[in-house]
C-alpha cells in the first residue's frame, strides 16, 4: 500500500516536532517539512491547528493531525514494522511513559527559561525528579525498553540532546547519576535518525533563543553553550 503524502509543519527548535521527525527518519517515511516562525503564524496554519501549536501533520494535502504522540502512532500504524509492543498491556505501559516523557520536555523548558536564580534551581530539582523516575525505567539494552527502537526512544531523545548541549554545574542532567540513561544516550544519540532530526544550525538557533530570554537561565546557558564551541 502506497504511503500518503505527508507534510510536517514545524518550528526549528520544537522538541515535540523533533520526536516526530525521528520517527519519520527511523522508518524511512518520505515527508515534506515546512518551518514556521512561532511569532508570525500564518492564517492557514491557525485554521488547521486547533491548538495553534506544532507539530501539525497534513496528510494528503488536506487532512490535519495534531499532537506529536498521536502523529507518531499514526506514522507507526501506516509503516510496518511497528515501534510499539503487540501486547495490549505492554503497549499501554509504553504510552504511559511516553506521556511522562512529554512532561520531561516541559520541565526541561522551564529550567532553560527560568527568570530568576531561585526559579532556575527549583526547575532543576523538578526536572531531576523526572530523570530519576525514567532512569529506573530505562533498560538501555541498548534501546529504552529493550533491544528494539520504540516510540519511547523517539520521545526521550530530544530531552537528552538538549541536556547534553546545555551542560551546566546546576543542570538536572548529571550523567554519572543516571548510568542507564547515559548508556542509552550513547547508543541513541549516535543514530542517524536522531542526529538528522534537527536543523544543521540547531546549536546556533538554540543559542539565539536562550540569549533572547529575559532573566537568569537563558543568558547563562547560552554563554555555556557558546563556550563549548562546536
Amino acid at each position: 500500500m502506497a504511503l500518503p503524502h505527508l507534510h510536517l509543519i514545524s518550528f526549528p527548535l520544537c522538541p515535540f516536532v523533533q520526536r516526530s521527525v525521528i520517527t519519520l527518519k527511523h522508518k524511512n517515511i518520505p515527508f515534506e517539512r515546512t518551518y514556521l516562525d512561532p511569532k508570525a503564524l500564518p492564517d492557514w496554519f491557525l485554521e488547521k491547528s486547533p491548538t495553534g501549536k506544532v507539530p501539525l501533520l497534513i496528510v494528503d494535502q488536506d487532512t490535519p493531525l495534531f499532537e506529536s504522540a498521536v502523529i507518531n502512532e499514526y506514522l507507526d500504524e501506516i509503516s510496518p514494522p511497528r515501534l510499539m509492543p503487540e501486547d495490549p498491556l505492554a503497549r499501554a505501559q509504553e504510552r504511559a511513559w511516553i506521556a511522562f516523557a512529554s512532561e520531561m520536555i516541559s520541565a526541561e523548558y522551564r529550567w532553560m527559561t527560568a527568570a530568576t536564580e531561585e526559579a532556575f534551581h527549583q526547575a532543576r530539582d523538578e526536572a531531576a525528579k523526572g530523570l530519576q523516575q525514567i532512569e529506573k525505567r530505562c533498560r538501555a539494552a541498548p534501546c529504552f525498553s529493550g533491544p528494539a527502537f520504540t516510540l519511547l526512544d523517539a520521545t526521550v531523545a530530544p530531552v537528552l540532546m538538549r541536556y547534553e548541549l546545555l551542560q551546566d554545574p546546576d543542570s538536572p542532567w548529571q550523567p554519572e547519576r543516571y548510568p542507564n540513561l547515559a548508556r542509552w544516550w550513547t547508543h541513541i544519540g549516535a543514530m542517524p535518525a536522531v542526529q538528522g532530526s534537527v536543523p544543521e544550525d540547531f546549536r546556533e538557533r538554540l543559542t539565539r533563543f536562550l540569549n533572547a530570554q529575559e532573566g537568569f537561565a537563558g543568558p547563562r546557558l547560552a554563554a555555556a553553550l557558546a563556550a563549548r564551541g562546536h
